[in-house]
Formats: C-alpha cells, sequence, structure tokens
C-alpha cells in the first residue's frame, strides 16, 4: 500500500534484488550494480535449503523440494545460486549443487511421505538419497525384481518402488485436513516445509499445495493473502479446514474439537484439544492475527 512518503518498500522475500543483483523485472523499482532475467533451474536433490545468506551457518528461511522450479540470478563464486522459487515466490540462496536443467518434464510425483530412491530397482541396495511426497521425478520405465514393481527414472538415477508414486496427471485429493493427519509424528524443523520436517506455516503450505491449493510461504503472508477472512475471527463459527494464524503461528481446526498443527511446543505435528491448543496460544501471543478459510 501506498503512503504519502511514497510506495511501500518490496518485499525481499517475495522479490529478488541485491545491492549487486536484481530481477530485472525490478529495474525501475530498486538500485542494483547489475540486472538479471535468470535462468530456469529444476531442484534435483530430495531437498534442498533455502537461505538468506550465502552460507552455510546461516539459519533457513525456507526449502526446495525435488522437481521445483525456481529462477537463477547469478551464482556465488563458493556454490550458492541466488535464485526465486516459482511455486511461492519466495527468495533467498539455495546451494547450486543442488539445482539441474530444467528439462525433462516430470511424469510422476512422490505420494508416500518419504520413499528411497535406490541406484536400482532392488531394495536391498543402499538409497542413493530419500524424496519427500510432493517430489517431482521423470520416469523412463518400469522393473519389477523379486515380486516388487519399481519406477525406473530417467537418465540413470535409479528407482523408487512403484506404490509410492502416481503419476503427475492424477487426481489430487481435495481434504487438505485429511492430507494434513498423514504428517502427525512429523518433526517440528525451522524453515521445513517437507515430509523430512516442517515448520507452522510450511505445514499449512505444503498440506494445501498438495491438494492443489496455492498457499504463502510465512504466517504474515498467509493471514493476508490465504482463502478469505472468517468473520469475527475465533468469535465466529469455525469450520473443518480454517487457518487460525498468530504472529509465528499457524494452525488448522480439525473439527469442533481438535487442531492440528506443526507445533514448537511439542516439536512434532500433533492433533491436540482445540480449546487446550487455543488457550496455550492466547496466553503466549495474545488474539490471532487472522482466521482464513480455504475453499
Amino acid at each position: 500500500m501506498a503512503s504519502e512518503d511514497g510506495p511501500a518498500p518490496l518485499d525481499p522475500r517475495l522479490n529478488a534484488f541485491l545491492p549487486a543483483l536484481a530481477d530485472i523485472r525490478l529495474r525501475g523499482r530498486v538500485e542494483a550494480e547489475a540486472f538479471a532475467e535468470g535462468t530456469f533451474k529444476r531442484v534435483m536433490a530430495g531437498v534442498a535449503p533455502l537461505k538468506r545468506l550465502p552460507v552455510d551457518h546461516a539459519s533457513l528461511d525456507s526449502e526446495v523440494i525435488r522437481g521445483e522450479v525456481v529462477r537463477v540470478f547469478g551464482d556465488t563464486a563458493d556454490g550458492w545460486s541466488f535464485c526465486q522459487c516459482e511455486a511461492d515466490s519466495y527468495v533467498g540462496f539455495v546451494p547450486t549443487e543442488a539445482l539441474g536443467e530444467v528439462a525433462p518434464a516430470p511424469t510422476h510425483r512422490v505420494t508416500a511421505l518419504r520413499t528411497f530412491l535406490y541406484p536400482a530397482p532392488d531394495l536391498k541396495l543402499p538409497p542413493r538419497t530419500t524424496l519427500a511426497i510432493g517430489s517431482l521425478i521423470t520416469v523412463e520405465g518400469e522393473a519389477r525384481t523379486r515380486g516388487t514393481p519399481y519406477t525406473v527414472l530417467a537418465g540413470g538415477e535409479g528407482a523408487v518402488v512403484t506404490a509410492h508414486v502416481e503419476p503427475i496427471e492424477a487426481a489430487l485429493p481435495d481434504d487438505f485436513v485429511a492430507v494434513a493427519e498423514r504428517f502427525v509424528e512429523t518433526p517440528y524443523r525451522w524453515g521445513g516445509r517437507s515430509g523430512f520436517g516442517v515448520d507452522c506455516s510450511g505445514f499449512v503450505q505444503l498440506v494445501l499445495g498438495l491438494t492443489g491449493r496455492a498457499a504463502p510461504r510465512d504466517t504474515d503472508l498467509q493471514a493476508r493473502g490465504l482463502g478469505e477472512a472468517v468473520p469475527e475471527s475465533l468469535a465466529g463459527e469455525l469450520r473443518r479446514g480454517d487457518v487460525v494464524i498468530w504472529p509465528g503461528h499457524a494452525l488448522i481446526v480439525r473439527d469442533s474439537d481438535s487442531v492440528i498443527h506443526s507445533s514448537g511446543h511439542h516439536m512434532r505435528v500433533v492433533i491436540e484439544p482445540r480449546a487446550e491448543a487455543l488457550r496455550r496460544l492466547l496466553a503466549a501471543v495474545g488474539e490471532p492475527m487472522a482466521v482464513r478459510r480455504v475453499v
């Protein structure tokens, strides 16, 4: 929103600009030594960190997962790429080695919370890596070893158990609360947004994304832009799937008696009594910023 002093400053989480380099689409709005159109790359690692600073010890802001596309504006000499995630517009530095070419296009998605990528279609082999739910892969064939069906990835990457993936054109589930329930006991991880570990807003974004619904990354962004506002906030009628958002925390209403969230208090995804969770959060951080309804 503009003010008498001019337009509001651009959010660096959602706009790619540094003193030395910026997205060419921001020319005229920010100052930088150079501007770049960027090059699209695909995440090839199972999960990769997205950080505000290009150093190993920097805190985790978010993550990118296998198959997601990022726009890379430039690379550092020590192995980091300054980029913007196409899925949620989040900006940061990702390890360059985690990225590869956009082609070939993915053909399948991972539907298990986690699955192993084997070097060949044989579960007795040591896995090369682990893929999280929602990861996108390109498949070139099928195989069967000792009766177990495998899906073989293109480019000699290996194989995954066929029961853990589905074609990318398959229908997505619609009930994101039911999807959320699958994550119970998943560890809380600050900055996490995958089946390996999630923070509160990453959990909301993740389970909505698995049903084909886009969601912003952070709680303040979700409070402003997720779904529609619920009239009267907590004083109104809460329904299954409503998202209650405080500064720094978000939870999903499961039913009239319970909620589900990735809780820093419990350090994992939990289902807990709604009255108990709301009482604790109201005492700790006060009234929520918003209650949003996703349809």
